[in-house]
């Protein structure tokens, strides 16, 4: 089965993150959170308070990652999918991260599926990708429209690159993520259980 691997970081939005995270679980794909630092942790591993085990969502929900990031251990040999949620703290954090920027890259450079959501589009910014559609949420579109095609979407599929606009659109960015892996059926059945309202989005 396909397998993705999904980051974390203080500040991280948690619908986003867990959304996508549970609905990719939910269809069989073998998921990894894994947690990025920012410089304020960097360093300080020996106290609780300063660096706990949680990562804090931006509305303030202690979520537990599977692991810490390691650039070694995430590289597209290992992962079909590479995800970065929004939220404002969580995405400048990781969007920023040199190590994240090389993943990208490379991970595009393989034929692997990114999956950016919210603010977490910055990273096709900061990582250097060539112009072409992509969507985010309404606050950071003034810093893409220049460099990309930018276009009010749900979610925009542009190659192997999947971006989405915020939490609101994050079942739709998951099913679009699902069906990329593992084909239309497969997200028929996922979405089905689900229980959505008639004439919520399929």
């Amino acid at each position: 089965m396909p397998s993705a691997l999904i980051l974390i970081a203080d500040g991280t939005e948690e619908m986003e993150f867990t959304i996508t995270y549970d609905t990719l679980v939910r269809a069989g794909v073998t998921c990894t959170s894994a947690f990025v630092s920012d410089e304020k942790r960097v360093g300080d591993t020996g106290s609780y308070d300063s660096n706990p085990p949680f990562a804090k969502g931006s509305r303030g929900i202690k979520i537990l990652p599977d692991t810490y990031f390691s650039p070694q251990a995430s590289t597209p040999d290992k992962y079909d999918l590479l995800v970065i949620p929004g939220g404002a703290k969580g995405a400048e954090t990781i969007s920023s991260s040199s190590p994240v920027q090389h993943l990208v890259r490379e991970y595009i450079k393989a034929e692997k599926y990114v999956g950016m959501i919210c603010a977490g589009s910055l990273a096709a910014l900061t990582s250097g990708l060539e112009k072409q559609p992509i969507t985010s949420h309404p606050s950071v579109r003034e810093q893409l429209k220049d460099a990309f095609e930018y276009i009010e979407e749900p979610v925009v599929v542009s190659g192997k690159l999947i971006t989405s606009r915020g939490p609101g659109t994050t079942f739709p960015f998951a099913f679009t993520l699902v069906e990329l892996l593992l084909g239309k059926e497969k997200r028929e059945e996922v979405y089905g259980p689900m229980v959505f309202p008639r004439g919520t989005f399929a």
